[in-house]
């Protein structure tokens, strides 16, 4: 979106993990305010017109009716927790919350680099997005100490590594599934 820049390019300014995007780690978006690129958002256009706040809680209108049914559909990243997401952001502080998707995203490019078989990128984006960091921890603590018997298959190394993810989500009750909207 023309003149619309932000410097973190982790956290969009209404509460997506934009670090955990599928889409902007294929390097097909920028990210929310990183380029030209940008799709026109209604959001971004409300962020220009109050100043160009870098985050929607910075806003004294926050939350506003732009946050009615925002977690209600999602895109190709989850949008299930982007109000309670910018609202951890907001009490925790910026640093804080950017230190915990940094690290997130780092176990991300690990389960990308060495257990994705091509089928796998979405799943994976999504349940580091929605469990929490702990959780990530122990799923990637698992699959590093895991004795994998020689001539392993990355098929098999990724089915391991996705029940690892379904089963820990399954027990906090979270589903790793993206909603999409239906056509009306």
């Amino acid at each position: 979106m023309k003149g619309f820049w932000r410097d973190n390019l982790l956290f969009s300014l209404c509460g997506l993990n934009c670090g955990l995007c599928p889409m902007r780690l294929g390097g097909y978006c920028p990210g929310c305010g990183g380029g030209e690129g940008n799709q026109s958002c209604a959001i971004a256009r409300c962020s220009l017109a109050h100043g160009g706040l870098e985050y929607c809680y910075e806003c004294g209108a926050f939350p506003c009716e732009r946050y009615e049914d925002i977690d209600q559909f999602d895109s190709f990243i989850t949008h299930k927790n982007r109000r309670r997401d910018i609202e951890r952001a907001s009490e925790a502080g910026m640093e804080a919350y950017c230190a915990r998707q940094r690290e997130k995203t780092a176990v991300l490019q690990e389960l990308l680099t060495h257990y994705n078989d091509g089928r796998r990128k979405t799943l994976f984006c999504t349940a580091v997005n929605l469990l929490e960091l702990e959780d990530v921890r122990a799923v990637a603590e698992k699959l590093q100490g895991h004795a994998w018997p020689e001539g392993t298959s990355l098929k098999e190394k990724a089915a391991h590594a996705a029940f690892l993810f379904q089963d820990t989500a399954r027990r906090r009750d979270i589903d790793l599934a993206l909603r999409k909207k239906k056509k009306s």
